[in-house]
């Protein structure tokens, strides 16, 4: 059953993932990223790890998306705005791009199993004391990049007004 899943979320999630960059309407693009990124979730509960799964539901596929859709609606792209421009030398660069990203993301050498993880791992109690011991500057750190933006966005939004 796993094996099927896997499979199911991988060519769900890829198939969209490639919507999300041909697809021409911005609104159909933000729809089918939120598919991939439901894909990702299962492939987190298929890990066993539980938390990260229902944080990427709830942070990534509902709060950024819902961001991300208003920002869109914002912004109320035209159809004559949206027109692809670039010929065949912007093709091939974005695939030598995704060619060198790709090589850069494969193991110089296999990779052997790590066995199964801890009992504790992916619990909440366990990401909690993670987040606030080990990785307590980056948590801060993030925190203050988010206020930095919500700041600029407010900015933004008030100047667009007057």
């Amino acid at each position: 059953m796993e094996t099927f899943l896997f499979w199911l979320f991988a060519i769900v999630g890829v198939g969209c993932g490639i919507m999300v960059v041909f697809h021409r309407n911005p609104m159909s693009s933000a729809i089918y990223l939120v598919v991939t990124m439901l894909c990702l979730a299962g492939f987190y509960a298929l890990l066993a790890g539980p938390f990260v799964a229902v944080i990427q539901v709830l942070v990534y596929a509902g709060a950024v998306m819902v961001l991300i859709l208003f920002v869109i609606m914002m912004l109320n792209l035209r159809e004559e705005s949206l027109q692809r421009e670039g010929g065949i030398v912007t093709w091939i660069l974005a695939g030598l791009i995704g060619l060198v990203l790709v090589v850069a993301v494969l193991p110089p050498f296999p990779r052997t199993p790590a066995g199964a993880p801890q009992p504790a791992f992916g619990t909440i109690e366990e990401v909690g004391n993670k987040l606030f011991t080990v990785y307590m500057l980056p948590f801060e750190l993030t925190s203050v990049l988010l206020l930095i933006a919500i700041i600029g966005a407010v900015i933004l939004a008030k100047r667009r007004m007057l």
